[in-house]
């Protein structure tokens, strides 16, 4: 990353600092001022990060993002229901056998190993 980049970075912090900064600084009675200040630091700030290369390299990772995201093939509502109910099935398969296992170990241990009741 170049010089030029990294100032620009910095001066993008520094903005969103002062519209935070502003916020607290201005009179509480001034609610839509103090928001004003926030949003206006951001996006000054957002300015000046799309001109760096950092901010239009995430740019273009932002398009190709989108780009993956619409080749994704989503399953239908009936698909989902059924996956659903499988996954319901098998856990509550998993929690019976599990309590089967616990019940017979502790059975195994406290009953006829150690005696107890």
């Amino acid at each position: 990353m170049e010089n030029v980049d990294k100032l620009k970075l910095v001066g993008a912090f520094l903005l969103v600092a002062a519209g935070v900064a502003g916020f607290y600084l201005l009179p509480l009675d001034q609610q839509a001022l103090r928001v004003v200040a926030v949003v206006a630091g951001v996006l000054l700030a957002a300015t000046v990060i799309w001109f760096s290369a950092p901010g239009r390299e995430f740019v273009d990772y932002a398009r190709d993002s989108i780009k993956e995201a619409e080749k994704v093939v989503w399953p239908t509502r009936k698909e989902t229901w059924q996956v659903t109910g499988v996954v319901f099935l098998f856990a509550f398969t998993l929690a019976i056998f599990m309590w089967a296992v616990d019940s017979g170990l502790a059975w195994l241990f406290y009953d006829v190993l150690l005696k107890r009741v």
